[in-house]
């Protein structure tokens, strides 16, 4: 037990840069992974399979949400696998970096993983809707739909805005000012485990999708602030250029 104490403390002195992380993954999600991290170093287990166990947990989740009736249960369920599964998406690169980095299947992989369970989880939401007719308006419908649209849109914003930003070295750096905890609270609605957090309210429908839609709307906000911003920051990468 101490080794593994000793390894999580070893993990807690090497973690990414706070600046710009959300506050559920800064606060709670990376010390769930630090523990996950530590206990399968000492289990001999490598990154991409911690990666792949975070993938099957999250898609369990995914399946109950589009299979079965909506329940305190269920709900209860739910939960519990999404968040456990996003806690292991954190540890995998903790472990990779414990173990002496990464590598290009390890990134490819975890990229991956996180590309499909956005788009299913929230295609999960609108086949339960469907499924259990949660409600006598079809035009809900359209909520898990923009989420949907949404998602994949700022996923691959960030993911291009990030590749750029390397690609061109300090002509567009990304936008880091300090560590703020503000910050990190007022971010916190864009966070996958506020999300996760949200489908403890599924087995109450009309609770549940006031609390989704309200998430929907402050990430449509922080999609369209974010696009005038990496606007602005490529416009000026080829002003330079």
């Amino acid at each position: 037990m101490s080794s593994l104490r000793a390894t999580v403390g070893q993990l807690s002195q090497a973690q990414k840069p706070s600046a710009g992380t959300p506050a559920y993954s800064r606060f709670v999600n990376r010390r769930i992974g630090r523990v996950f991290a530590a206990a399968a170093f000492h289990a001999g287990r490598t990154p991409n399979q911690v990666s792949l166990a975070s993938g099957f947990c999250s898609l369990a989740g995914i399946v109950l949400v589009a299979t079965v009736r909506p329940s305190f249960g269920l709900a209860l369920g739910v939960t519990a696998l999404l968040v456990l599964g996003y806690g292991l998406d954190s540890a995998d690169g903790q472990l990779a970096r414990l173990r002496g980095g990464g590598s290009p299947l390890g990134e490819w992989l975890d990229h991956m993983i996180d590309a499909v369970k956005i788009v299913l989880l929230h295609s999960a939401v609108l086949i339960s809707f469907y499924r259990f007719d949660a409600f006598d308006n079809d035009s809900l419908l359209l909520v898990p739909l923009a989420y949907v649209c949404m998602s994949s849109v700022l996923f691959f914003g960030l993911i291009l805005i990030d590749q750029l930003r390397r690609r061109h070295g300090d002509a567009a750096k990304p936008n880091v000012r300090g560590d703020s905890v503000l910050k990190s609270l007022l971010i916190a609605p864009t966070d996958y485990g506020v999300l996760c957090l949200v489908f403890l309210a599924f087995g109450n429908p009309s609770v549940f999708v006031a609390l989704y839609g309200a998430l929907l709307a402050l990430n449509l906000l922080f999609l369209i602030a974010a696009i005038a911003k990496w606007y602005r920051e490529m416009a000026l990468l080829g002003a330079r250029a």
